[in-house]
């Protein structure tokens, strides 16, 4: 018995093996080469050469001693990604709850609309929210002018850190919202229809029945929903790297991933770009382990 206990033990992991091995080297090898070239004085002359000049954690040092680091990069990486998530997981719910009240047909067509948001490249999709807000005569920027809150012969939507995270907010969730609004619409359809009756026969208005009903049972799609928005927004690049001032022209809008781009391929200090993008694959892991750890202790009790 104990040896077909052992054989069913070992069948699973040798049929996943040679996924895990091509998972394992897709990810792991520029994941560890990221850290090693962290750990050097990586510059030009060490890329032309092949040379190595190990420094240790000197680049972890002077990152962690920028004064840009903590006054600007980091608030705005952090601030930015928990606005666009909970932007995001609102909006996509809102749309999923709007899509499960309509009938199959229509419900359809909007689908397909939503749909257009998420197919569009990001690289795309930004240029046209920049060609919106472009100063003087972006569409948004006009529109403003005419309700009387901005002048559009003044305004330029990308000088300030504020305006400009807010236009990138824009953009991140108008991209965003489609993958979360279809992953609830999926969860939204399997709650069963009779849970929802005894809720609305015991006097449950929209608010109670979603906090009450629908959200306990969707909370593991909720849960997904938000560590990958968190992830892919904790480290977007494109959509603030092609905004005007966002491939370092304007250092106060700088986050962690253009930062590391920057310092890596506009300064040729690739071993302080990469620890920066080590130090922000670290912060993920932190704050995904973090909210995990916290839905779980949430269902345990």
């Amino acid at each position: 018995r104990s040896r077909h206990t052992g054989a069913r033990t070992v069948r699973p992991w040798l049929l996943l093996a040679p996924a895990l091995l091509v998972m394992g080297g897709l990810l792991l090898y520029p994941l560890v080469q990221v850290v090693v070239i962290s750990l050097q004085d990586f510059g030009l002359r060490q890329l032309v050469s092949g040379r190595t000049s190990w420094v240790g954690f000197d680049n972890y040092v002077e990152l962690l001693g920028d004064v840009d680091l903590w006054r600007t990069v980091l608030p705005n990486t952090v601030v930015f990604a928990v606005m666009a998530v909970a932007l995001t997981v609102v909006v996509g719910t809102l749309v999923a709850l709007l899509l499960a009240c309509l009938r199959p047909f229509t419900r359809g067509v909007v689908t397909t609309a939503i749909m257009l948001a998420w197919a569009v490249p990001a690289v795309t999709g930004t240029y046209v929210w920049v060609f919106l807000f472009t100063p003087g005569d972006g569409l948004a920027v006009q529109a403003l002018d005419a309700l009387g809150l901005a002048d559009a012969a003044t305004t330029n939507p990308f000088a300030s850190r504020f305006s400009f995270y807010t236009v990138a907010a824009l953009n991140v969730v108008h991209h965003g919202f489609p993958f979360v609004a279809l992953t609830v619409l999926a969860g939204l359809l399997t709650v069963p229809q009779e849970v929802t009756e005894a809720a609305i026969v015991d006097g449950a208005g929209a608010w109670r029945r979603f906090w009450s009903v629908t959200f306990p049972m969707l909370r593991p799609i909720f849960a997904v929903v938000t560590v990958l928005s968190t992830i892919w927004d904790f480290k977007v690049f494109t959509q603030i790297y092609l905004m005007p001032g966002g491939d370092g022209v304007n250092r106060d809008v700088l986050n962690l991933g253009t930062w590391s781009y920057v310092e890596s391929f506009a300064q040729n200090r690739y071993g302080l770009g990469a620890a920066i993008a080590v130090v922000l694959t670290v912060l993920l892991l932190i704050i995904t382990v973090g909210y995990l750890r916290l839905l779980f202790r949430e269902e345990e009790l």
